[in-house]
């Protein structure tokens, strides 16, 4: 389990917020769409820094949103932090 002192740190992610999350990782390359009911959580994601927007409005993950997947989504540990 984390540190529950670090995950104060972190901005809190709604439950929308970490499915549209997921849903942008699981678009790749492809990113995803405006228009789409996500719309509201991919601009707060953006603005979280873990996705951003190309000139054709499209939405794609940061590093630090793959991160934060990995983390909140997938409850992954970092390597650096777990325990042997």
């Amino acid at each position: 389990m984390r540190d529950p002192a670090c995950m104060w740190n972190e901005p809190y992610l709604e439950t929308c917020c970490r499915a549209a999350l997921h849903r942008l990782c699981l678009a790749g390359t492809a990113g995803r769409p405006t228009g789409m009911k996500d719309d509201p959580c991919l601009t707060r994601l953006a603005g979280k820094g873990l996705a951003q927007q190309n000139g054709q409005g499209r939405f794609f993950i940061t590093d630090e949103g793959t991160a934060r997947h990995a983390s909140e989504v997938l409850k992954q540990q970092e390597r650096h932090n777990a325990k042997p």
